[in-house]
């Protein structure tokens, strides 16, 4: 497919674009049984791109949507977490294998020693955001900076069904870039910005979730966003949201000349119904666009000072980008946006809303079929359907991981019968290591960070996975697309997804969600030697499982069985020979074939994440 420069006929799709509402995004925030707070935020930022400041300007109309009252509210500073004697910092130096984007070597070549880059941050290189100013609609407000987190108290309760006006003045101070966001980083991308301006924090029918920030995830307020971000003329913004002024912008957004006479230009973007808004801005970009048929304008942001082979990779993934956004928009549901954009900056991979940033100078594989294809199933599972990141880590890593791979396997006809085999071997190693935490952890309290992977996106790709099995893969695709209609643009659980689960399989399986998500329980099940017409399995992990078996006889001949859990309450979809439940306090299960018995096989596809696979067949 070849790559289009914005035509005339692309700026007029992407300026009605900006007319669209929360509406017609399909937005519901409140009903009998569910609701959720809205945060419309109108910001104008000023830049320096020399010093790395900014100063700010931010409304928010707050509307409460719960039913009760509210006398405080919390905002993060995300920022703020940058700096000397930090939690971020306090928890680099505690945990046992710190993430190595954190550490420098404080040592010598011959004998090095590793030690926090946070704690050697001098004051011109850490992130802050300083409040001027905090107001109730009009009246000032007590309030106090804890961290990354501020305390407000309100001057006049705000009740069930009310908007309020929160009005600050702010400045803020960029870091150097050490995780996520930041300025100048690896690969020299000027500024990074996520995170970066003061931000609501959520409240819901558990209460506030006014997180410090440690490392990892995020949780925010569903809104509409209108930003103005001036900045240097020479510099390129892409991020979420549609430019409303292309004609005096240029930078690739139109083919018009622009030729500003004003040293800054001002952005002013649109982001309707989003819970964050990110950019990235640098002076050597290039700008690429390229329509998905019947989809979003994808924008492409990468360096041009890059070595060719890697700008070469930058026009490469283009139209397999665009090949992944309608495959994962027609596994999951369609992309509701009419833009999408792939950035150059960060650290590695984060997504955000309708962006993600990515590390730019791998090779096509790392860029594209590690990190872009992961960070665009993100989209759907934690932007699109956002639960929340700090608690439920495994519901978005581990389901972005599930498509990624599915999307992988098929995109390039790798044909592998189980695309999820590297999530089923690193859970596996996970289950047999002594040192796993359940999928329940709070994502910055693994005790080492290598476990966070583990868990969170493997763990949580092979409960997809093995759901699958438990249900049936058409029952699986159908419930993913059952989640994205009932709960995008929401903030779900995982009782949730498994509720969607149940009514589209009519099964029970609250049981599933407990043992695999809530516990460490493990699976273990095992084939005994058949005696004549007799099979024989033993259960000896706590963790209970309906199980496929096959018998092959001792004429060569084979044959399926299906024995369903009886807390399923019900059968998966199957061709196999039923047998009666198997109950899960019953340590053994018998029954009789049809003919004498050689040889017997549990679960021979291999999507049940038996922790010993070994004693899963027999023969005689």
């Amino acid at each position: 497919m070849r790559i289009q420069i914005a035509s005339i006929l692309s700026l007029c799709a992407l300026l009605c674009a900006s007319e669209m509402t929360a509406q017609n995004l399909k937005m519901t925030y409140k009903t009998d049984t569910y609701w959720q707070q809205q945060a419309n935020y109108t910001m104008a930022i000023d830049m320096d791109v020399e010093s790395y400041q900014f100063t700010g300007t931010q409304n928010i109309k707050y509307t409460n949507n719960s039913p009760d009252v509210l006398d405080k509210v919390f905002y993060h500073l995300y920022f703020n977490a940058f700096q000397p004697n930090s939690e971020m910092d306090a928890r680099v130096h505690s945990i046992k294998s710190p993430d190595g984007r954190f550490m420098t070597n404080i040592g010598t070549e011959q004998n090095p020693i590793y030690g926090s880059r946070i704690a050697r941050l001098n004051a011109d290189e850490i992130g802050y955001i300083k409040i001027k100013s905090l107001k109730q609609n009009g009246a000032a407000l007590q309030y106090e900076i804890s961290g990354t987190v501020v305390e407000v108290k309100l001057h006049t309760p705000i009740q069930p069904g009310d908007t309020v006006d929160f009005d600050m003045i702010f400045n803020g101070q960029v870091p150097v870039q050490i995780r996520r966001s930041g300025r100048n980083n690896n690969e020299g991308v000027a500024l990074s910005m996520a995170q970066w301006y003061p931000k609501l924090a959520e409240y819901d029918d558990e209460g506030w979730h006014a997180y410090s920030y440690i490392a990892r995830e995020f949780h925010g307020v569903w809104g509409d966003y209108d930003v103005k971000i001036s900045i240097d003329k020479d510099y390129t913004i892409a991020g979420t949201g549609y430019l409303q002024n292309v004609d005096e912008i240029g930078h690739g957004y139109t083919t018009k000349i622009v030729k500003p006479k004003a040293e800054k230009l001002t952005w002013h973007f649109i982001a309707p119904n989003v819970h964050d808004f990110t950019w990235a801005a640098d002076p050597e970009y290039i700008h690429d666009t390229l329509q998905v048929p019947d989809g979003p304008m994808l924008h492409f942001f990468y360096k041009k000072t890059m070595a060719q082979e890697k700008l070469d990779n930058w026009k490469y993934i283009q139209p397999y980008t665009s090949q992944l956004m309608t495959y994962y928009s027609d596994l999951v549901g369609k992309y509701p946006y009419e833009q999408y954009s792939i950035i150059q900056g960060g650290d590695g991979g984060m997504e955000y809303g309708m962006c993600t940033l990515v590390a730019g100078e791998g090779t096509f594989n790392g860029l594209f079929k590690s990190t872009i294809s992961h960070e665009l199933a993100h989209t759907w599972f934690q932007f699109l359907i956002a639960n929340n990141e700090a608690k439920h880590e495994w519901m978005d890593e581990g389901f972005a991981t599930y498509i990624e791979y599915k999307a992988m396997n098929d995109m390039f006809n790798q044909e592998m019968p189980n695309p999820w085999i590297r999530a089923y071997k690193s859970y596996l190693s996970l289950a047999t290591s002594g040192e796993e935490q359940p999928m329940t952890t709070f994502a910055d309290k693994y005790d080492h960070n290598g476990l966070y992977s583990k868990v969170a996106y493997y763990k949580g790709c092979v409960f997809l996975t093995q759901l699958g099995y438990v249900m049936g893969e058409a029952n699986l695709d159908k419930a993913i697309k059952q989640y994205f209609n009932e709960w995008g643009f929401k903030h779900p659980k995982p009782l949730d997804f498994i509720r969607v689960a149940e009514k589209v399989s009519g099964l029970e399986l609250d049981w599933y969600l407990i043992d695999f998500a809530q516990t460490t329980n493990t699976i273990d099940y095992a084939a005994k030697k058949p005696k004549g017409k007799t099979v024989t399995l033993e259960r000896i992990g706590l963790m209970p499982m309906p199980i496929d078996v096959t018998v092959t006889y001792t004429d060569d001949t084979t044959e399926d069985f299906y024995i369903p859990l009886r807390e399923m309450r019900g059968e998966k979809p199957t061709s196999a020979t039923l047998k009666p439940d198997w109950a899960w306090a019953y340590q053994f299960y018998s029954f009789e074939a049809s003919k004498e018995v050689k040889s017997v096989v549990i679960d021979p596809k291999g999507f049940m994440a038996d922790v010993k696979s070994s004693n899963n067949k027999s023969s005689i």
